[in-house]
């Protein structure tokens, strides 16, 4: 019986991933990351930090490439008509289950994470005061 109960699990936990080639989509949070996809991309949440991702198609291993930005940002308010910096990033990482890792490299070499996301679970993410 726990051996059935275990197959099933393992097979609920597969089928939650993209097949190779489809995108990967929904609520993905993790230590210090929060990432929302649909099937064009997606927008991620640091800590003093926002950007974006374009589509995240995983090959048939579950790697994945995606271009985006990065905008870091700074404590207080943005202030009315303040124009936040933006960088151009490149962004790795594997999916398998509901299980994501993610690193990035902005375009001034800066290198993000890695992080460790789950699919549905909450971010923790800590604002610039």
């Amino acid at each position: 019986m726990k051996l059935l109960v275990l197959v099933a699990l393992s097979l609920a936990s597969c089928a939650s991933v993209s097949p190779a080639g489809v995108p990967v989509t929904g609520q993905w949070g993790g230590q210090h990351i929060g990432l929302t996809l649909d099937s064009t991309g997606g927008r991620i949440e640091y800590d003093c930090a926002a950007g974006t991702i374009g589509p995240v198609i995983p090959a048939a291993g579950g790697a994945f490439v995606a271009d985006g930005t990065h905008t870091p940002e700074h404590g207080g308010p943005v202030r009315e008509g303040e124009v936040l910096p933006s960088y151009t990033a490149r962004f790795t990482g594997s999916v398998a289950g509901d299980r994501m890792t993610l690193s990035g490299r902005i375009e001034t070499g800066v290198e993000l994470g890695p992080f460790t996301l789950r699919r549905g679970a909450e971010p923790g993410i800590f604002r610039c005061l």
